[in-house]
């Protein structure tokens, strides 16, 4: 049987520092599977280093956007392309080596059977590397928080490191996506789930990034908070009107 058309996407901006390095080990890790870089006019020049990969390598893609325009339109933009191209099977990757290629065998292995496979840092056998416990405490937090208040049964939903099958992303309506941000991520799990499809975690070992510079700050942060937070109250809501609904029908 032949295997899935698999393409992971490496949403970039000023990864010059990382990304021949994070594409190497890949294909070194899983020759069969492709990458799309997607990026966002990184003025260090990090788009240049793609079309030279991709020039050299059948296996590399590029995408040039005109803007930096969020995390979440740059995976939006890359999901169309995969899917235009026919691939079965969509990757998130980050392209500074805080996702390890060399783990993607794991969230492989988990895909039979499931429509959304997450490498998870807060499952029985994940961790993270070299992160203060200020901020380690802010994601088991943060997910603890998105667990209760969208009731949803995932301990990593803010996870970036995740395989879809192509018919997950055409059954949650991308077309409906607004969110552009980090919180992008827990967004689509959230869809995923609400359709009624399977979604796995498999622990992974998360390394903070030792080139170039975080994305995530303060700012960031307590945005994504705030778009859960009103999605949330939404849900609760909804459900309420659902029960009452049910009740008159009586």
């Amino acid at each position: 049987m032949n295997e899935p058309r698999t393409v992971m996407v490496l949403p970039t901006y000023d990864e010059a520092a990382n990304l021949e390095w994070i594409v190497g080990r890949l294909h070194a890790a899983q020759p069969g599977i492709d990458v799309l870089v997607v990026d966002d006019q990184s003025p260090d020049g990090t788009g240049a280093i793609a079309d030279r990969l991709a020039g050299a390598d059948p296996r590399v893609h590029v995408l040039h956007r005109s803007a930096k325009g969020g995390l979440g339109a740059a995976y939006l933009a890359g999901f169309a392309w995969a899917l235009d191209e026919g691939y079965d099977v969509v990757g998130e990757m980050d392209a500074d080596g805080s996702h390890q290629p060399e783990q993607l065998d794991r969230l492989l292995a988990a895909l039979p059977g499931a429509d959304l496979v997450i490498g998870s840092r807060w499952v029985p056998g994940g961790r993270v590397v070299n992160w203060p416990l200020r901020r380690e405490a802010l994601s088991r937090g943060g997910n603890l928080y998105v667990r209760l208040l969208l009731g949803i049964d995932v301990r990593d939903a803010t996870a970036g490191f995740r395989l879809f099958r192509r018919s997950t992303l055409e059954k949650i309506d991308l077309d409906q996506v607004r969110s552009t941000g980090y919180v992008f991520q827990t967004d689509l799990v959230t869809r995923t789930l609400h359709a009624g499809l399977v979604v796995r975690e498999v622990p992974i070992e998360f390394v903070e990034r030792v080139r170039g510079e975080s994305k995530m700050s303060g700012a960031v942060a307590t945005e994504s908070l705030r778009r859960i937070t009103l999605w949330g109250l939404r849900e609760r809501r909804d459900q309420v009107h659902r029960a009452v609904s049910g009740l008159r029908r009586r």
